[in-house]
């Protein structure tokens, strides 16, 4: 199994790394929007990445199929698939653009529907996560590629005493189901708004408690970032509480979903 060689992970975390230094590089130059068939936007940064980590899994691990947002599988040809890579070559596209720093590399390793592998980093902020199933969630600042996993340090959440309860909103995609829903469930919160799936990783580092999410989400946006909470000692569900699966059916919309962090603070 991949995942059962130190250097097989130590490549993959440098996959990582090395997409975002190609984003960085397009990110401190001119940014040069265009758009997709659906609208939404593409610059040539999610293009570059998503060339650089599906040219080196496929030569890491040729047999392995691989979906990303930019390299879409139609559903005949991948619904048997047991084991794949999902991918986001850049996520927060938006954020990339509007150049606040909120956007990462997503990388998740699915099988049988479930991710039991998963890298986030964030370029800008230097920070770079991972999980593993049944192995814990480690996280490190470094921009520079590794040659070991000795100084990750291994991150869980925090359950802090404070009454007032910290919910995540999106930066881009807020609306006001989200609003009704968070007043209605909490009397005293602190809203919490940031881009990409640097989400996920405030609710495994214990900063935040819930991420409730009712906009449009796609698979290869939550993957990696739904490892990384669990194995952090937090839990992603749909809004009415059943398990997230992958590659299930023809389109690859997420469910409405909640994301938990302090898990005490909002059962």
């Amino acid at each position: 199994m991949i995942f059962n060689h130190e250097k097989n992970i130590l490549e993959l975390l440098n996959i990582a790394i090395d997409a975002g230094k190609e984003i960085l590089n397009i990110y401190n130059n001119e940014i040069i929007v265009n758009s997709k068939e659906d609208k939404s936007p593409i610059t040539q940064a999610d293009i570059n990445s998503n060339d650089i980590i599906v040219n080196r899994l496929k030569k890491l691990e040729s047999n392995i199929p691989i979906l990303t947002e930019e390299s879409v599988v139609e559903w005949k040809n991948r619904k048997d698939w047991i084991k794949y890579w999902l991918i986001d070559p850049l996520d927060g596209t938006k954020e990339f653009i509007n150049r606040n720093g909120e956007f990462t590399v997503n990388i998740s390793f699915i099988e049988n529907n479930y991710p039991i592998f998963g890298i986030i980093y964030s370029p800008v902020k230097s920070l770079l996560y991972y999980a593993l199933k049944n192995n814990g969630c480690y996280k490190l600042k470094t921009n520079s590629n590794l040659t070991t996993l000795k100084n990750f340090n291994k991150i869980n959440i925090h359950k802090e005493k404070n009454i007032t309860t910290k919910v995540i909103g999106s930066r881009s995609h807020s609306s006001k189901e989200f609003l009704n829903w968070v007043k209605k469930k909490f009397t005293n919160f602190e809203l919490i708004t940031i881009g990409s799936s640097l989400k996920f990783c405030i609710l495994a580092e214990g900063k935040a408690d819930i991420y409730p999410r009712f906009g449009p989400t796609s698979e290869w946006d939550i993957a990696a970032g739904h490892i990384i909470l669990e194995e952090a000692g937090g839990k992603l569900k749909t809004i009415d509480n059943k398990d997230i699966l992958y590659n299930t059916k023809d389109d690859i919309l997420n469910p409405h979903f909640i994301a938990y962090g302090n898990l005490s603070k909002v059962d």
